[in-house]
């Protein structure tokens, strides 16, 4: 195996059941957890949509991740396409006609597998969040030849939008690293039940659950990253 490609095998996308699921947070977490665990590690948003910040990264999720991260990479890296406006990129691509480049982000994604020991590529939306006709985040995902982390909630009516999602992870042949449960609805599930049923009906590894959190500084999330998520069976 060339190095390379090892660097690349290394690499994990971060996708969720569906959008507001708290990928972002997640992925800026794992990101510090990584970092203080003295691994080199990137991260990349291949596609942002919203509204663009006045400074700094026009995506307000890139600049978090990036600040997790502390890293420098230039914002055409970490996220090569930005729509200005909340949607899919397909749905941008025909409001704005402004075309998903794919070459680009594997391009891009190329690079920062040289730059970095690891990357953390946060997805838009859930795996059928369409970017092309035809051709979907699950598609991407593919082409990068990387596994995923699932991050899910505890909301009622997760367990339906898991098992879908994690099918459709089957349908792709997408290798899955883990699902994460962000805990932070007050009214879902309970973490302990939710962990049980998810791994009874689909055999996944639950990496662990996140509960809701205030301090969002580095200490802070490494010490409850580190306590509530397998990150060596992440990182395996």
């Amino acid at each position: 195996m060339k190095c390379s490609e090892s660097i690349v095998l290394k690499s994990i996308f971060i996708t969720g059941t569906d959008t507001d699921v708290g990928k972002t947070y997640i992925t800026a977490g794992l990101a510090v957890s990584i970092r203080k665990m003295g691994i080199d590690v990137g991260v990349m948003k291949p596609f942002a949509a919203g509204i663009a910040q006045k400074k700094g990264f026009k995506s307000e999720d890139v600049e978090i991740l990036s600040t997790a991260a502390q890293v420098n990479d230039s914002e055409n890296l970490v996220n090569p396409q930005f729509f200005p406006i909340p949607a899919s990129p397909y749905t941008a691509w025909k409001n704005l006609k402004i075309k998903p480049k794919i070459p680009g982000i594997l391009s891009s994604f190329k690079k920062l597998s040289k730059l970095h020991k690891m990357i953390l590529v946060e997805g838009m939306g859930g795996m059928m969040t369409p970017i092309l006709k035809d051709y979907y985040v699950a598609n991407l995902i593919k082409e990068m030849k990387i596994p995923v982390v699932i991050v899910t909630r505890s909301k009622i009516g997760t367990v339906n939008h898991t098992i879908m999602t994690v099918m459709m992870c089957e349908k792709y042949k997408i290798p899955i690293k883990g699902i994460i449960i962000n805990d932070f609805d007050s009214d879902g599930y309970k973490t302990k039940e939710l962990t049980r049923d998810l791994k009874n009906l689909l055999g996944v590894p639950i990496l662990g659950s996140i509960p809701f959190i205030d301090d969002l500084s580095d200490s802070s999330l490494y010490k409850i990253f580190k306590k509530n998520l397998n990150l060596k069976l992440l990182l395996k």
